[in-house]
C-alpha cells in the first residue's frame, strides 16, 4: 500500500442533509462546497464568492446561528437562506468542571450518539481536545475508550462543531467591533486526542481542520493544532501533505511485543515502520518537533532499559517524550508508575537531548481521561433499561 493511499474502514457517516426538514446544514461544508450549495439553492454564479465570504465570516469568526443577524445580506437572500439551510453544532447533553479549571462536556450528535470534548486551560493558552469517532476500533488495553465499539465517524461539521461549542461555553466569540485576532484566546489550541482514530477518519478530520485553519472564520494557526495517531502508518504522510499540523504519535512501548499488547495496531505496522514513516514526515523539522506520547505503566514500560531503548529508537527525529502518568478507571488492568519511576525516566530522556515533560494530570476529579464521562452515561442508560422495560 503506498503512502498516499486513502485508508478506509466499513463505518458509517452521516449525510448531511437532515432528515427532518431536508435542510442542509452549513458546518462542515468546505468553501468549495459551500458554493456550490449556495448556488443550488438560488444565489447566482457571480454573486457565489462574496456569498460565500459573507456566511463563512458570520458562521465561523462571528458564531452566528440565525440568519437573520447576517445585516450585510439583504432581507430577500437570508430568507432563501433559511428556506435551504441550517446553522447546527452538536448539543451539549452534561458539562463538567474541574476544581483546576478543566471543561469537560459530553456532546450528543446525531442519531442519538454521544462523544467527548475536554477543554484544559493553562497560562496563556487554552487547549480543547476533540473527537473524531464515536468510540474506537484499536482497543489499545490501557484506554478506557478502547472497551467502547466502534459506532460511526464525526462528519467535519460534528468535528469543527466541537471547537464551536467550546466557543460558545467560554464566551469567546468576538464582541460587535472586535476582530478575533486583537482577543487573547481561551481556545487556541486544538489537539485531536479524544474518542476514534483521527487518521481512520481521515478525510472528514482534514475538512474539519481546514475550516478551524481558515484566516477568515475560527482562525488558529496550523501550528496550533496537533493531530495524534495510535500509527495508521500509510496516511502519515497525508497528514502532513494535505492538513500541514503537528504530528504526536501513541508510542508507548519500545518492543514490539509489548507495544502489540498496549496499541495493538503495531501488529499491522510495527515499530520500524512507524519510525521510517516518521522520519520521512515532509514537515520534519527542529521547529514542529514530533511529539512521542508515553503512557507510563507500572512495570511494564518504566524501566530505565525502556528510556535508554526509546532514546535508541528515535535518534535523528526531531522529538519531544511526553510522559503521561497513567489514568486509572474502574477495571483498568494496569497502575500508574510511581513519581520517582516517571521522574527517573524523564532525567534519562532530557539528559539525552530531548524535552522529557511530565503531564500534569487534569481534572481527576471528574474523571476527565477521555472515555471515562462516555462511559458513565453508558452505564446510566443501561441501569435505566430495566426500569422502563417493567414499567
Amino acid at each position: 500500500m503506498t503512502a498516499s493511499a486513502p485508508i478506509t474502514q466499513d463505518v458509517l457517516t452521516i449525510p448531511r442533509k437532515l432528515p427532518e426538514d431536508g435542510k442542509t446544514n452549513l458546518v462542515g461544508l468546505t468553501r468549495a462546497q459551500l458554493r456550490d450549495a449556495l448556488i443550488e439553492a438560488g444565489t447566482p454564479e457571480k454573486q457565489a464568492k462574496m456569498r460565500v465570504n459573507q456566511v463563512w465570516q458570520w458562521v465561523y469568526q462571528k458564531g452566528v446561528r440565525d440568519f437573520n443577524q447576517m445585516t450585510n445580506l439583504a432581507k430577500p437572500y437570508r430568507a432563501l437562506l433559511s428556506a435551504n439551510f441550517t446553522i447546527e453544532i452538536p448539543e451539549i447533553v452534561s458539562r463538567q468542571i474541574s476544581d483546576d479549571g478543566t471543561r469537560k462536556y459530553l456532546v450528543r450528535i446525531a442519531g442519538g450518539h454521544e462523544v467527548e470534548t475536554v477543554y484544559i486551560p493553562e497560562e496563556g493558552r487554552g487547549t480543547l481536545c476533540i473527537s473524531s469517532q464515536v468510540g474506537c476500533t484499536l482497543t489499545c488495553s490501557f484506554c478506557h475508550t478502547g472497551t467502547q465499539r466502534l459506532v460511526r465517524n464525526l462528519t467535519p461539521g460534528e468535528i469543527v462543531g466541537q471547537v464551536m461549542l467550546a466557543r460558545d461555553d467560554l464566551g469567546e466569540w468576538p464582541q460587535p467591533g472586535r476582530h478575533p485576532k486583537d482577543e487573547t484566546r481561551l481556545l487556541s489550541n486544538i489537539v485531536l486526542m479524544g474518542m476514534g482514530e483521527p487518521l481512520y477518519n481521515f478525510e472528514n478530520v482534514r475538512d474539519a481542520m481546514k475550516i478551524a485553519m481558515d484566516p477568515e472564520g475560527i482562525s488558529l494557526s496550523r501550528r496550533r493544532i496537533t493531530l495524534s495517531t495510535s500509527g495508521v502508518v500509510p496516511e502519515i504522510a497525508r497528514t502532513a501533505e494535505e492538513i500541514g499540523c503537528l504530528l504526536a504519535v501513541s508510542f508507548h512501548a519500545t518492543e514490539d511485543e509489548t507495544r502489540n499488547k498496549l496499541v495493538p495496531i503495531n501488529k499491522k505496522w510495527n515499530i520500524a515502520e512507524l519510525l521510517d514513516a516518521l522520519r520521512a514526515y515532509p514537515k520534519l523539522s527542529n521547529s514542529e518537533r514530533i511529539t512521542f506520547e508515553y503512557v507510563m505503566l507500572d512495570g511494564v514500560n518504566d524501566s530505565d532499559e525502556d528510556a535508554y531503548r526509546l532514546i535508541d529508537l528515535i535518534k535523528g527525529i526531531p522529538a519531544k517524550v511526553n510522559l503521561i502518568p497513567f489514568n486509572e478507571w474502574p477495571g483498568a488492568p494496569y497502575k500508574r508508575s510511581s513519581n520517582n519511576r516517571i521522574h527517573r525516566f524523564a532525567d534519562i530522556i532530557h539528559n539525552a537531548g530531548y524535552a522529557s515533560p511530565i503531564r500534569t494530570p487534569r481534572g481527576e476529579d471528574i474523571m476527565a481521561a477521555c472515555g471515562q464521562l462516555k462511559s458513565a452515561s453508558e452505564r446510566a442508560k443501561k441501569a435505566r433499561t430495566p426500569r422502563l422495560a417493567a414499567g
